[in-house]
């Protein structure tokens, strides 16, 4: 685990990945990633075509189906 440090980017704040870190997920300077809430934090990953068609169902899926949803969550 590795410590970062939030800088300031333009008008928003950022952080810098290690080149280690960048390789290991094989991203380039320009490519996208998903930012995921974790249970004790955050979950970094690479940008999937896949996983965003994946995502893009659900919440359709999530959609249409909310009151039951809501009632398997009782």
């Amino acid at each position: 685990m590795s410590a970062l440090k939030l800088t300031q980017i333009g008008n928003s704040v950022g952080v810098i990945l290690p080149k280690e870190v960048l390789a290991r997920l094989k991203l380039e300077k320009g490519d996208t990633v998903y930012l995921t809430e974790a249970e004790n934090g955050v979950t970094l990953t690479p940008y999937s075509t896949e996983f965003e068609r994946q995502m893009t169902e659900a919440r359709r899926v999530m959609k249409k189906r909310r009151d039951v949803l809501r009632e398997l969550a009782k």
